[in-house]
Parts: structure tokens; C-alpha cells; sequence
């Protein structure tokens, strides 16, 4: 299995950028998507992310198509909805497999690491959000209905700053 800082990633403007870049910071993944009930969400990631990243939160969004092709847009497509529907200022990166075969190793970690219900797992839908330490830990997995309001009472334990 990959270690977490290990995983490279893409920016959704096509530039390169890797996990490294975010240790130490606690991270929220999300597999997000313009075309789905939970969409709405986007105004609460921002806001989560906006509150809460000088004291040490990345909110990181995967747009994915695997559910119901809810996220069919080009990047640049994407990348207009979210800038202009949602004010978006949090990273997006390339739309990303979260399930199957050609899974993102970074997906296939937080899935090992988290295993949803009953143990599976695949991840169920769009707006699966992971929350991870300063210490690239997977404190916890969170359902596409979690609203991030809902993620941000389990932030302040984590955002402490180490000593």
C-alpha cells in the first residue's frame, strides 16, 4: 500500500502537485461533483475551508464521474462551475476514479485506511469526505449526507498546532 505523502496528484488546470505539499496540515477529501443532490455542499466546504485554513485545514476536491455521471464537464468546465457558482478557493484537482480498477491511489489508501460501513470499502456516492490528521491519519470517514457544518465540530481537536 502507497503511504499517503508518497501520492502524486494533478491540479484540474493540469499542474503537478503531490500530497507532500500537505503534510502536516489536517485534510478534508472530497470526491465532489457539479450534478448531484449534494452539490449544494460546495458553499460549506468553502466556508469550512475559509474559517479554518490559517489554523491548518486543506480541503482538497476530487471531481468524479463513476456515480450516475454526475461530473461529465470538461476540466475547464468544472473549473468555471466551481469558481463561478461556488467561489471556490479550496484545491480541485483532475477528475479521479474513486472506485475500480483504475482507483486513485490516493482513494485506495483512504479506503483501506476507513473502511465505510460493515467494513466495504467502495466508496458509495459522490461527496465521500475523508478527514485527515496533521499526522497523515485517517481520523474519519464521513457520508456523502455529512454536511461539512456537521465535520466542523470534530476540526478543533485536530487543528490544535502540535508542540
Amino acid at each position: 500500500m502507497t503511504k499517503l505523502y508518497d501520492i502524486p496528484l494533478q491540479r484540474l488546470d493540469g499542474s503537478a502537485d503531490h500530497l507532500q505539499n500537505y503534510r502536516g496540515r489536517v485534510l478534508l477529501v472530497v470526491n465532489v461533483a457539479s450534478r448531484c443532490g449534494f452539490t449544494p455542499q460546495y458553499a460549506g466546504l468553502e466556508a469550512l475551508y475559509k474559517a479554518n485554513h490559517a489554523a491548518g485545514l486543506d480541503v482538497l476536491g476530487f471531481p468524479c464521474n463513476q456515480f450516475g455521471g454526475q461530473e461529465p464537464g470538461s476540466a475547464e468546465e468544472i473549473a468555471s462551475f466551481c469558481s463561478t457558482r461556488f467561489e471556490v478557493s479550496f484545491p480541485v484537482f483532475a477528475k479521479t476514479d474513486v472506485n475500480g480498477a483504475d482507483a486513485h491511489p490516493l482513494y485506495q489508501h483512504l479506503k483501506h485506511a476507513a473502511p465505510g460501513l460493515l467494513g466495504t470499502e467502495g466508496i458509495k456516492w459522490n461527496f465521500t469526505k475523508f478527514l485527515i490528521g496533521r499526522d497523515g491519519q485517517v481520523h474519519a470517514r464521513y457520508a456523502p449526507t455529512d454536511t461539512p457544518e456537521r465535520i466542523a465540530r470534530d476540526l478543533p481537536a485536530l487543528l490544535v498546532t502540535p508542540a
